[in-house]
């Protein structure tokens, strides 16, 4: 059932003063776009008649066939709180549309929406919680990001050591007049290193509420005078960004992972679900983790996952299952980090768990020791693989999942490898800091 309908919505942008829309959609980077219209705009945008040139994103069509069109989700409207009160500027997120009026395979939202169907064709609701990390750094005398943090903070700490909690807090009450419900918000391991958590919601709802999260922390960190980063691993021996993602399915408004006669509290869809998972996690990766810089936080000794296993009573594994049980049961992925594209990584993870479901794919024993303190033939013995360990490696094993392929379509597919391929060759051409420090002296 929708929430707004068409007059609702004109309604409200007349009643709240609302002078300017942003038709919002997303790039298959995860990137935000936006068109801007005025309010006199506003019925023909909600007749899907607001065409936008598409040759112009990355990754989306050429030039020949540039014309596309939006088609406003009604239930998304939100006005922005940080935007004047006169004059006012609210949002809808739109799926993008070709001219012939079908869907875009280009579409990230698309994607994902085709999984959920998937999914309610089985019956099953699929609910995400996700837990965001990102830095505020200081920006220099013109205003552009540094990796500059004059905090020392660490997991949990206060004010006045964490110098970031007066951003953090404004960021949670305008999270809130945008109608999030905020769970948790605190300190991470890492100085200048924060968490917020909202609440789970349907896939697609917490797809469009990453992409919302991110835009106002950014937003709200600048008018406090810093920057907020999403970058996976910004600066060098400290820990890493992560995207961790919480999931569980629901039928008959029940949780389908709960099973309280088995030894760990786990359904056997949940072990499937799990096997399905790991099974497609090597081709998922590229999405997951999808820069040069994605594997920079995938070292040992940062908490990041780098093995593929899965654990109830340790945080060193892939997969997680926190100790929460009945209808908060859920299968925790902590590989992602936050500058995956949220759309694509809720599609493979809902279609890998299906598809883990369908096949009745079980999952190997769960792990309870450390996965980084254990040996090498230790991990052989427990057949525990290594997730792909640059980009490269990430690509390479994309293209050999025809499955995780299939998820993304054609289109997706073909133009995310070129452009992660051209991203590698790029960073390898480069000559670092590094190599300079280490070799030029010696050679």
């Amino acid at each position: 059932m929708s929430k707004y309908t068409k007059k609702d919505i004109i309604r409200m942008v007349d009643e709240e003063d609302v002078e300017f829309i942003r038709l919002q959609f997303t790039d298959i980077f995860g990137t935000l776009k936006n068109v801007a219209i005025t309010a006199s705009q506003l019925e023909k945008a909600l007749n899907n008649q607001c065409m936008f040139d598409g040759s112009a994103i990355e990754g989306f069509v050429r030039i020949e066939e540039s014309d596309m069109y939006l088609h406003p989700d009604l239930d998304t409207f939100t006005i922005f709180p940080w935007r004047p009160q006169q004059g006012k500027v609210a949002r809808i997120i739109c799926d993008v549309y070709c001219t012939d009026q079908t869907p875009f395979e280009g579409d990230p939202r698309y994607i994902l929406k085709k999984v959920i169907a998937e999914a309610a064709e089985m019956g099953y609701t699929f609910n995400v919680g996700p837990e965001c990390e990102f830095f505020l750094f200081h920006t220099d005398d013109d205003g552009q990001p540094t990796t500059i943090s004059h905090e020392k903070a660490g997991y949990f700490d206060l004010g006045p050591v964490d110098l970031g909690e007066n951003a953090r807090r404004d960021m949670v009450l305008t999270l809130e007049d945008m109608g999030f419900e905020i769970e948790a918000s605190h300190h991470e391991v890492a100085p200048a290193q924060h968490e917020i958590d909202f609440k789970y919601d349907e896939a697609l709802i917490t797809a469009d509420n990453i992409m919302t999260f991110k835009l106002a922390v950014k937003t709200i960190a600048k008018r406090h005078g810093l920057f907020a980063s999403f970058m996976p691993k910004p600066k060098h021996g400290i820990a890493g960004s992560g995207m961790h993602v919480n999931m569980s399915l629901f039928k008959d408004g029940k949780n389908i992972f709960v099973d309280e006669k088995d030894k760990l509290g786990l359904s056997r869809e949940a072990y499937y679900f799990i096997g399905g998972i790991m099974k497609h996690m090597k081709g998922m990766t590229a999405i997951t983790n999808p820069l040069v810089n994605s594997y920079k936080r995938m070292v040992p000794g940062f908490e990041a996952p780098i093995f593929i296993a899965w654990s109830a009573t340790n945080r060193s594994p892939l997969i997680r299952i926190p100790a929460s049980r009945g209808e908060s049961t859920r299968v925790e992925l902590r590989s992602p980090d936050p500058a995956a594209n949220p759309y694509l990584v809720l599609a493979i993870c809902l279609a890998a768990g299906l598809d883990g479901i369908r096949g009745k794919i079980e999952p190997p024993e769960d792990v309870h020791e450390n996965v980084f303190s254990m040996g090498e033939a230790e991990r052989e013995r427990l057949g525990i693989e290594a997730l792909p360990q640059d980009l490269e490696a990430a690509v390479e094993e994309l293209e050999k999942d025809e499955f995780v392929k299939n998820v993304l379509g054609t289109h997706i597919t073909e133009k995310y490898i070129t452009a992660k391929r051209a991203d590698w060759t790029a960073y390898r051409s480069q000559v670092t800091q590094w190599e300079i420090d280490e070799y030029l002296y010696k050679i």
